[in-house]
This record gives C-alpha cells, sequence and structure tokens, in this order.
C-alpha cells in the first residue's frame, strides 16, 4: 500500500484506499454530527444527549474500520496517518493524499448530516471549546488513541482493533473534558455545524496543534514499548493491501 506502480518507478495515488478513506471518514462525521443533533432533539438532559452521541460515534467507527480497514487501513484520521508515516506504514505521498480525503471526507459528512436534519448545510460553529484545560484533554485523548492502536497491532491481535478502538473512543467522550475529538480532520469538520457536537473556528487551532504534539509523546512513547512497531506499520489500523 505505498503508491508505487509495479516497476518501483513513481509513486501513483491508491484510489481505491482514497476513496475508503473519503467515505469512511464522511460517514464518521455523519455519525458524529448527526448522532448529536438527534440527541439534542430526543432529550434536553445533556448528559443523556453525550451518552447518545457517545454510544452512536463509536457504533459507527467500528462498523466503518471493519467495512473499510481491508481497503486503506481505515485510518480516518490525519493523526493516525502521521504517527503511521513516521513508523514507516505508509509513505509521504500516500499520507498526504490521505490527510486531503479525510479532511474533505470529514466536510462533506458534517454538511450531510446538516441537511439530513433540515438545517443549512453550512453552518458555522458557535460553541467555544478554547480553554486551555480542553486542548490539554486533546492531547491525551490522542495520544491514548494511537497507543491503542498501534498496541493492539503490535500484540498481534489486529482482528480486535475496530472494537479496541470504538470501544476507547466511547469512553473517552467521558474520561476527557474535550470529549475526545482526538482527530485533526474530524476537528476541521465539525466547525461546519453549529450543535451539539460543533467547535467554533477560533477554537480549532489549539486543538489541532495539541492533537499533534501528542502524536510526537505518542512516537516516543510506543517506540519504548514496542521497539519493532514498524514491522507492522503497515497493517495500521487493519492490514490492507491495493488490488
Amino acid at each position: 500500500m505505498n503508491g508505487v506502480d509495479r516497476a518501483g518507478s513513481r509513486w501513483r495515488p491508491d484510489a481505491r484506499a482514497l476513496t475508503a478513506e473519503f467515505v469512511g471518514t464522511a460517514f464518521l462525521l455523519a455519525g458524529v454530527v448527526g448522532s448529536g443533533i438527534m440527541a439534542e432533539r430526543l432529550t434536553d438532559d445533556v448528559g443523556l444527549q453525550l451518552l447518545q452521541n457517545a454510544f452512536a460515534t463509536a457504533g459507527v467507527l467500528v462498523a466503518l474500520i471493519l467495512a473499510l480497514g481491508p481497503a486503506s487501513g481505515a485510518h480516518f484520521n490525519p493523526a493516525v496517518t502521521l504517527a503511521d508515516r513516521i513508523f514507516g506504514g505508509v509513505d509521504t505521498p500516500t499520507a498526504v493524499y490521505y490527510v486531503i480525503a479525510q479532511t474533505a471526507g470529514g466536510v462533506l459528512g458534517v454538511i450531510v448530516a446538516n441537511a439530513m436534519f433540515g438545517l443549512d448545510l453550512v453552518e458555522w460553529s458557535t460553541k467555544d471549546r478554547s480553554a486551555g484545560h480542553l486542548a490539554f484533554a486533546e492531547g491525551v485523548a490522542t495520544l491514548g488513541l494511537l497507543l491503542v492502536i498501534f498496541g493492539v497491532v503490535r500484540s498481534g491481535r489486529g482482528s480486535a482493533a475496530a472494537y479496541a478502538v470504538g470501544g476507547y473512543i466511547g469512553g473517552a467522550y467521558y474520561f476527557t473534558s474535550s470529549t475526545s475529538f482526538a482527530n485533526p480532520a474530524v476537528t476541521v469538520a465539525r466547525m461546519f455545524s453549529d450543535t451539539f457536537a460543533g467547535i467554533s473556528p477560533a477554537s480549532v487551532p489549539l486543538f489541532i496543534v495539541a492533537q499533534f504534539l501528542a502524536v510526537a509523546v505518542a512516537v516516543v512513547v510506543i517506540r519504548a514499548i514496542y521497539p519493532h512497531i514498524g514491522q507492522v506499520a503497515e497493517q495500521v489500523i487493519l492490514p490492507h493491501r491495493s488490488e
């Protein structure tokens, strides 16, 4: 899955993998934002809204990883792609195209969610999440997510990765004050919806900085625990190959 042609002479994008990353991230964001909108309409209890949003997000994430992982690895997250690039699981052009596909797919998913609930296609969020402790929580959430992903794959239990990731994200909705975006593409996309799951554009840069700083920390920690992580990096999040 390195985007190199059979002769090894030039890189070319893997349309199958990029389509999977685009579609997967789009459905992920439709699930995150759509379930948040539905939760707001079903109850005024904020705790119950969060529970519904977390449960739906975790379920959608597990399903998408299982369905699309064989095509692209089901990163759906620039933080995962960057870490995988550092460990040698993907090459630089593939990583760049993955991030573009993930971000574009995420924005489309939010627009689709808005449309499904009769809202304006784009509603800039007014939900302020600029507090420092929220950014710190994002770093913690992202670090934990990467530890779970690469740890599960390195331990040889890759078949359980989808459930581990879904379970972690569902839990992190509650143990982090930021409700665990843990994903730069998700963070960017969620500013396009002024609903339960939104984030104001002014809050986005701090979240993204925290997420990428967490990638740097995660790389050091993962290598300390699993020095030979590069041997399985191509199998993140699920084993995949070009066809």
